[in-house]
């Protein structure tokens, strides 16, 4: 059975495609921008890391159809209306599905054949409109636990509104899009148990949703399954001026569970231990919260330079609040770095075993939970020896997950 990928953004480092095409079951992959190397417009684009990244060598040969040009023009449109960020994010899913239409209506052949429409949630509405009148099958790729995650968020809002920012709930047209989306669905992927008990408690029905781990495939990690462990060398005891050196990556908001590691970085204030912060900041005062704690602000860094912090830091955070899965786990495993992570994402670590799982994203189990690997360096030690990404979470893996997925297709048909 073929596939046809709809994919607006480099997600997942194009990880679905890629499994696709590995298995032979790729029909094309629909996406917003393409940026051969070795393209004028890849060298006119010079250091434009937000287009350097729309590629892979993986798929350099793949049929995948893409809209660079109008993509760019779109969003050179879209900065100079000075669009808020929810206006840009509904006129930017609305622009890439009315693409993604008009190029299946111009491509016959591909109706012809019927092959299974795969689309990532919010940018998925009127491809699925359009397949289904074909009748073909439809794949939904939710990329978060829906609304029960905005609600999450909302209370957030409420206890700490000094560091919203300019956070907004979602617009009404966005969440009925969505259940619009989640109906014409045959199927649902979800990457985490958390995300699909989250689907569920808003109606959607468990028979339709299937989970598929997120999968991380590096040459770092293809030789770290074969490799023996990294070895890390921790101190015998941390001091002031060898603190321990806790890592958070990725977008620093209130849904990462920020606010709360920031309080808990005030409570330890005394303590030999400092936090490196690495990513976009998204909430405000964020700082100020901070100021009487070792708090370091690093700002967004490239892949490369996350994989530098991933291996000069001591232990990896994500308190989350909540997340579909939370890749950056397998990123921070992939360079043998030891978690301390929330329950409200994708299962990774073994508690006690290659880190630990908190029982409440609080300030104060943050803050207890990091003392007790200020005082038992050898513990992170231990998790570290053990911290490595499984056979779980690799491109094969994802390949026979979907290969089963279009199994109850045939089964059905």
């Amino acid at each position: 059975m073929k596939w046809t990928c709809c994919q607006l953004g480099a997600r997942e480092h194009y990880a679905i495609p890629r499994a696709l095409s590995r298995s032979g079951s790729l029909d094309q992959l629909i996406t917003d921008v393409w940026m051969q190397p070795s393209s004028l417009l890849a060298k006119v684009a010079g250091g434009e890391s937000r287009l350097r990244d729309r590629f892979h060598g993986e798929l350099r040969e793949a049929p995948v159809n893409a809209f660079t040009l109008s993509s760019i023009l779109f969003e050179s449109v879209t900065r100079a209306r000075g669009q808020n960020p929810w206006q840009s994010i509904l006129a930017r899913n609305r622009w890439f599905q009315r693409k993604v239409v008009s190029h299946l209506r111009s491509n016959p052949s591909t109706i012809d054949t019927k092959p299974v429409l795969l689309s990532y949630s919010y940018a998925a509405l009127e491809p699925f409109r359009y397949v289904k009148r074909g009748g073909w099958r439809s794949v939904l790729v939710q990329i978060d636990p829906g609304p029960e995650e905005e609600a999450i968020v909302a209370e957030e809002v409420a206890r700490v509104p000094e560091l919203a920012g300019e956070w907004h709930a979602a617009p009404s047209e966005y969440w009925s899009n969505w259940r619009e989306e989640c109906n014409l669905a045959d199927r649902i992927v979800v990457n985490s148990q958390w995300s699909r008990e989250g689907l569920i408690r808003k109606g959607v029905p468990g028979e339709k949703i299937s989970i598929i781990p997120l999968a991380y495939d590096t040459e770092v990690n293809r030789a770290r399954l074969t490799e023996p462990p990294l070895q890390r060398r921790y101190p015998d005891r941390f001091t002031s001026e060898r603190p321990l050196r806790v890592l958070f990556l990725g977008l620093i908001n209130l849904r990462k569970g920020v606010a709360r590691l920031l309080e808990a970085a005030r409570i330890l204030r005394d303590e030999p231990v400092e936090f490196w912060m690495v990513g976009p900041v998204e909430i405000a005062n964020a700082k100020a919260l901070a100021a009487a704690a070792r708090v370091k602000w690093f700002g967004p860094v490239t892949r490369k330079q996350a994989g530098q912090f991933y291996r000069d830091a001591d232990v990896f955070i994500l308190p989350t609040l909540s997340d579909g899965f939370a890749i950056t786990q397998l990123e921070a495993q992939a360079n043998g770095l030891p978690l301390i992570v929330s329950k409200s994402c994708g299962k990774v670590i073994e508690n006690g075993v290659n880190g630990i799982v908190l029982n409440e994203p609080s300030a104060t189990v943050i803050a207890a939970t990091v003392r007790d690997c200020i005082v038992n360096p050898g513990l992170l030690e231990k998790f570290a020896s053990a911290s490595r990404v499984g056979d779980r979470f690799t491109i094969q893996a994802l390949a026979d997950h979907l290969q089963e997925l279009a199994g109850t297709f045939e089964g059905s048909s």
